[in-house]
């Protein structure tokens, strides 16, 4: 594997609209990301990853992009962002963008000049068909739910929104969208920016026939996922990296949903679209058959079983990204860990395992302080569409309005989206008006301000992690060491080596709420870290305490 500059990386995701407000509008803010710069560098991160800032009328929170070369104005302006981008560098840190290209918003400029003539060149620029007696063209179903063709006016047109209908899907068949996104993705390359995470970006290729497939649902509708082709995206996915992320030598991650080792190759090889892509074979564990009401709680032998095969499936080929939680998440201690671990040793345990894994590590706003799902006190406090959806959904399903918004509890990606707990003071120190979002309650007692005045937090910890990883002694073992996963016949342990030439590091981690002796007959070189006050090792075997994580050198 060729050597790249952000191969020994640690990436962390800002949420701006969430992370810190500076004017008092309750939204988060450029201005806001500068000022915490140098708390981003302390805690040893590299790479920061803004989700979008783009112009946009934010019906799906900015992934409705309207100008994709100005700054919405909720978030500041395009010399603040110059600003941040030039303080960024100045740091040794990255910044990459979120590049959404498989959708605009239906106030781009494009798509305004295609409602007033479905039949004219901008129509071309997107996807608009005729109806069927009086019906849209198919009965697709949008992945926020309802038919993915939205009628124009009173005409017979629809268009196409794989997504919310203000999201007007893009025609990559057309030459001139095409010309036009590598431009736009030149020039925020040459503005400086390290990279893109790319969204979404394997539904671009659709039949355009856009046949009726057999309903696979109560609303006699089907997924869209039968029509979108993406074992013909290869070739537009290749031309795009040889005309905007090559001659920049970017980096880039892509939202792939494929774990596929016949494709992984094309994808994050030497020669792969993308440097990077996130590893979801944990998160699509939390689907339900239906949706969230049927969602059943992660299986811990199942979360191991597909780390464990990610981990296999990419060794010699490239990285992934590994991910906890996102925007589009709950909260990974809330999600991954047991009830009884859902506490400070968990959230420490948790993020040893994922900053050690192979792969390049992110980290998610909030996730460094075991920041928690919310619970919300009406449906109305939620700002997402999809959970409004899943909750609908819900009631449809037979449960009760207080059930309902439990399983929203459990699976809203406003989970990850409130605002970040900076103090203890009023509205966590995010904001000093009304947040835009509900800030959890537990703001009071889970905090920044708090963890750093106190050397065994959640916080400290992550910091002393992510130090470990970058260590000399240590950098080559934990980004090019193999993964060599251990104590598979023991319930409820995780644990791996990592390798490296004659390097060896075990991390063993207990998630059960007993101590759990295992057999061991390494021979202990060094103890790297511990989130517990002690490590009980005695000739041939290993305590290891509930919730205990242990980073182990072995000769």
């Amino acid at each position: 594997m060729k050597k790249q500059w952000w191969h020994d990386k640690v990436a962390y995701q800002i949420y701006p609209k969430s992370f810190l407000d500076t004017n008092g509008d309750g939204i988060g803010d450029l201005r806001g990301i500068i000022n915490k710069l140098d708390y981003l560098k302390e805690l040893g991160v590299d790479i920061l990853w803004l989700s979008p800032i783009y112009k946009s009328p934010f019906v799906d929170q900015g992934y409705d992009i309207s100008d994709y070369y100005a700054i919405a104005e909720e978030f500041g302006t395009m010399e603040e962002f110059d600003e941040l981008l030039a303080e960024t560098k100045k740091r040794g840190m990255y910044l990459i963008m979120d590049l959404v290209i498989n959708h605009c918003s239906t106030e781009h400029e494009w798509f305004q000049k295609a409602l007033k003539d479905p039949t004219g060149e901008y129509a071309d620029y997107f996807f608009i068909r005729k109806g069927k007696n009086g019906n849209p063209p198919n009965q697709v179903r949008s992945y926020f739910g309802g038919n993915a063709w939205e009628q124009i006016g009173d005409t017979p047109y629809y268009y196409l929104h794989l997504f919310t209908k203000g999201q007007p899907d893009l025609n990559w068949n057309h030459p001139k969208v095409i010309e036009s996104i590598y431009k736009m993705v030149n020039w925020w390359l040459e503005k400086g920016v390290a990279g893109f995470r790319i969204d979404a970006i394997m539904n671009i290729v659709k039949d355009t026939s856009f046949p009726d497939y057999e309903p696979d649902g109560a609303d006699g509708m089907f997924t869209a996922n039968k029509f979108v082709n993406e074992s013909a995206a290869g070739t537009y996915l290749h031309e795009l990296k040889e005309h905007t992320f090559a001659k920049h030598n970017a980096f880039t991650v892509a939202e792939v949903f494929d774990n596929d080792k016949s494709t992984l190759n094309e994808f994050i090889g030497d020669e792969g679209h993308f440097s990077t892509m996130f590893d979801f074979s944990a998160h699509l564990l939390t689907y339900g058959e239906h949706g969230w009401y049927d969602a059943k709680p992660v299986d811990f032998n199942d979360w191991r079983r597909v780390i464990t095969d990610s981990q296999l499936l990419c060794q010699g080929i490239g990285f992934l990204a590994n991910i906890l939680e996102n925007h589009d998440e709950p909260r990974g201690m809330c999600t991954y860990l047991p009830t009884y671990a859902q506490n400070e040793m968990g959230a420490k345990m948790l993020g040893t395992i994922s900053l050690l894994l192979r792969g390049i590590p992110f980290i998610f706003q909030g996730q460094e302080i075991g920041m928690r799902n919310c619970h919300m006190d009406s449906i109305e406090d939620y700002d997402d569409v999809s959970t409004k959806d899943q909750y609908a959904l819900a009631l449809e399903n037979g449960l009760s309005e207080k059930e309902a918004l439990q399983v929203c509890y459990h699976y809203s990606r406003d989970n990850g989206r409130t605002p970040m707990q900076w103090t203890n003071e009023t509205q966590a120190g995010f904001t000093t008006g009304t947040p835009w979002l509900k800030v959890n309650p537990n703001y009071t007692e889970i905090n920044v301000a708090s963890q750093e005045q106190d050397p065994d937090s959640v916080l400290h910890y992550y910091q002393k992690l992510i130090k470990l990883r970058k260590m000399d002694a240590y950098k080559d073992l934990f980004v090019y060491g193999d993964f060599v996963p251990t104590y598979q016949d023991k319930d409820l342990i995780y644990a791996f080596y990592r390798v490296y030439e004659q390097q060896k590091v075990l991390i063993l981690a207990n998630f059960s709420d007993q101590a759990q002796t295992l057999d061991f007959t390494d021979h202990v070189k060094d103890i790297l870290l511990t989130n517990d006050t002690m490590v009980s090792i005695e000739e041939g075997s290993i305590i290891v305490n509930p919730s205990q994580v242990i980073v182990i050198e072995v000769k």
